[in-house]
């Protein structure tokens, strides 16, 4: 069975570049463009993987993870958070909130399949 990643990006090209290399590597790729929704589908799918942008429209990515984190069922659940804003206090928010990797964007295509294989690796 394939795995399932729920991806949260509000930028069309780049959760389509994102779609595009994990389905080719055997993904099946869930892209919510919203945050508003995101912990409901994320519960009712059970991926993976999550990813999430920081800046999304609806509810940000530390909303997110923090009420995916405040559910024990979700505890483990590998989150890979993805932001054009690299500062180091939006890192130290994501690793105070339980998130298992912070990628700043741009980030090359190399660099974000290593980080899901190493976040889902079995």
């Amino acid at each position: 069975m394939n795995k399932h990643v729920v991806l949260v990006e509000d930028e069309t090209n780049i959760a389509e570049a994102i779609r595009f290399l994990l389905s080719n590597e055997g993904w099946r790729v869930e892209t919510l463009a919203n945050g508003s929704n995101a912990v409901d589908v994320i519960r009712n799918t059970g991926p993976d993987l999550v990813m999430l942008d920081v800046m999304l429209p609806g509810k940000s990515g530390f909303e997110i993870l923090h009420d995916l984190r405040a559910d024990p069922a979700f505890d483990a659940l590998p989150v890979l958070m993805l932001t054009a804003r690299g500062q180091s206090r939006d890192r130290e928010m994501a690793e105070k909130a339980g998130v298992s990797r912070f990628m700043t964007k741009p980030f090359s295509n190399a660099e974000m399949l290593d980080a899901v294989r190493e976040l889902t690796a079995q």
